[in-house]
């Protein structure tokens, strides 16, 4: 959101889209969306939306114990069954 709102003080400022762009490194099309968010639908239309797709298969608790568990499984490959 930060970057978002970074864009649109730069554009109220009078900063073309493609200034605003090199300026925080991110793609003209990046801002040029924000912009067009933002005139149609305001500071609402900027935030995040719920990312779609599967969720997370891994949690906190089980990516702990994924160094252990890699290292057994290659200590089994190298040294064989």
């Amino acid at each position: 959101m930060k970057m978002r709102l970074l864009a649109l003080e730069h554009f109220k400022e009078g900063k073309s889209r493609t200034q605003i762009a090199k300026y925080l490194k991110v793609s003209l099309t990046s801002v040029n969306k924000w912009i067009s968010v933002f005139l149609e639908d305001g500071l609402k239309g900027l935030k995040k939306k719920p990312c779609s797709g599967r969720p997370a298969f891994l949690t906190l608790n089980n990516v702990s114990s994924y160094p252990i568990i890699l290292n057994l499984k290659l200590k089994t490959l190298l040294v064989g069954d």
